[in-house]
């Protein structure tokens, strides 16, 4: 009897081997039909499955807490899946201004679907009722919201949807599972950009989707079809991220609250927002529904304009000025001109964000280096 190569001794190697394989040979027919019949676990073609995908799937549907998870190319990809997946034309879905502006672009697709789209702002969260309608068959939202870290009450939103037998999707980006776990306060399904905290080195892109044993096989049918299955390099590194994950959540919300006190006393920030401050107007339900404190994420307002916002990051010198978030970097950036610059210009001031918002994904460098660069990035307005 042939050795397993990837464990010649029986015994397991400590780290997920990356799987290249675009095809798989078959011992014979029998085992051909087991496969694709679900008898047994195997593989036959990189774009229906791949073992290392397949293993760190496994370990996002641990974390939060779901039958299982599937993992594809990019977040909006993981978007895309399941708009396809569950929506028809003549349905409404409810989305809020407030999520990643890439789902705007979307929506432009939808609506050429034939798909609804009622938009509302996350401050109206508690009025959801009144925004629903007898063809709503989805409710889609962040909390915290991106960029403005609002909070909206997902225990709400799914007694909300079932009036009308709606499927609630959260996409759980912002707060990682190590601060909210959405199954459990009644989300349908998590949506993550993997790209961002479960990585967290800015080195990959993936998505990620934590669902029911049910909604996996629907959304393994669409990934299949579309072709949107993650390569396994990238799922290795996206492992490897994995191992630090509680590490660098743990430190990242320890240094978003310390950051965002601070921030709280500067007089040349004019608003701010993180869940974590009990001034803020989402700090209730977040302390009801999140866990092991806030995370890094906040957005605030520098000086009176947006040349008073670019003055400030360039004067930055410890935290970068780049897009995404969740990195081990401190990253910040103006909202308006990079993740809204999708939105038309009347929509970007919509639901409150302004010209000199900023949006800051806050690190794992030590709290105090990080408040001292934002005094004197300040100290310079």
């Amino acid at each position: 009897m042939s050795q397993d190569p990837l464990t010649p001794y029986g015994n397991r190697p400590m780290v997920t081997p990356i799987v290249n394989a675009v095809n798989y040979e078959y011992r014979d027919f029998e085992v051909l039909r087991k496969i694709t019949d679900g008898e047994i676990d195997g593989y036959t073609y990189h774009r229906d499955d791949n073992p290392t995908v397949r293993a760190v799937e496994k370990q996002i549907a641990a974390m939060e807490g779901s039958e299982d998870c599937v993992v594809c190319t990019t977040g909006m990809a993981a978007c895309t899946m399941v708009y396809l997946s569950y929506l028809k034309t003549g349905d409404n879905v409810i989305f809020f201004h407030d999520i990643y502006g890439g789902n705007y672009k979307v929506s432009l697709i939808l609506e050429k679907m034939g798909i609804d789209i009622t938009w509302i702002d996350a401050d109206e969260s508690s009025k959801l009722e009144k925004y629903l309608k007898p063809n709503t068959t989805m409710i889609f939202l962040e909390t915290p919201t991106n960029p403005l870290c609002k909070i909206i009450d997902i225990a709400a939103a799914r007694r909300a949807a079932d009036k009308v037998g709606a499927r609630l999707v959260v996409d759980n980006t912002f707060a990682t599972p190590y601060h909210q776990l959405p199954l459990k306060l009644g989300a349908h399904m998590v949506i993550h950009s993997a790209t961002k905290a479960l990585g967290g080195h800015n080195d990959l892109m993936a998505g990620a989707i934590a669902v029911s044993k049910e909604d996996y096989e629907t959304l393994w049918f669409t990934r299949q079809a579309i072709g949107t299955t993650l390569d396994a390099y990238s799922a290795s590194l996206l492992e490897r991220g994995l191992k630090t994950f509680e590490l660098r959540a743990a430190k990242m919300a320890e240094n978003g609250q310390a950051v965002a006190e601070y921030l709280a006393t500067n007089p040349r920030v004019s608003r701010l927002f993180y869940p974590g401050l009990k001034s803020d107007p989402g700090h209730a339900i977040a302390s009801k529904q999140m866990h092991a404190g806030f995370g890094g994420m906040m957005s605030f307002d520098v000086g009176r304009s947006q040349d008073d916002a670019k003055r400030f990051i360039c004067g930055l010198k410890v935290i970068y000025h780049a897009v995404s978030l969740g990195a081990t970097e401190s990253l910040i950036c103006i909202p308006h001109l990079t993740t809204m610059l999708y939105l038309p210009p009347e929509r970007r001031a919509l639901f409150g964000v302004k010209e000199n918002s900023v949006r800051l994904s806050v690190g794992i460098e030590p709290a105090d280096r990080l408040v001292e660069d934002l005094k004197q990035a300040l100290g310079k307005l």
